[in-house]
């Protein structure tokens, strides 16, 4: 019975720490389209909210993705704008097929 105390302690220690950490990141949407993206210009590379759930990593541009990825353009949506072009997300670069 100990355990099973021990097990539930456990998963809502988890869950909470795990709902604070999805919201510790600035959100798209309490932000204007300006906003977010000179935010995401001036730190070159940042993780930001999009939702109460969604979150991504955003860049500026190229020179802030691993080897292997490339900048992809990203739209998200903010309180002015439900399609802001904020910058980039990096992707893993795909191999043109036949190679």
């Amino acid at each position: 019975m100990k355990s099973v105390k021990v097990i539930y302690s456990a998963i809502a220690l988890v869950s909470m720490s795990s709902s604070a950490l999805a919201q510790s990141n600035p959100l798209t949407l309490r932000m204007s389209c300006n906003g977010a993206r000179a935010l995401v210009a001036t730190q070159g590379a940042i993780v930001l909210n999009t939702g109460p759930t969604t979150y991504d990593r955003y860049v500026a541009g190229y020179g802030r993705c691993v080897l292997g990825e490339v900048p992809d353009p990203a739209w998200v949506p903010t309180a002015d704008n439900p399609q802001c072009p904020i910058g980039y997300r990096c992707v893993e670069r795909t191999r043109p097929s036949g190679r």
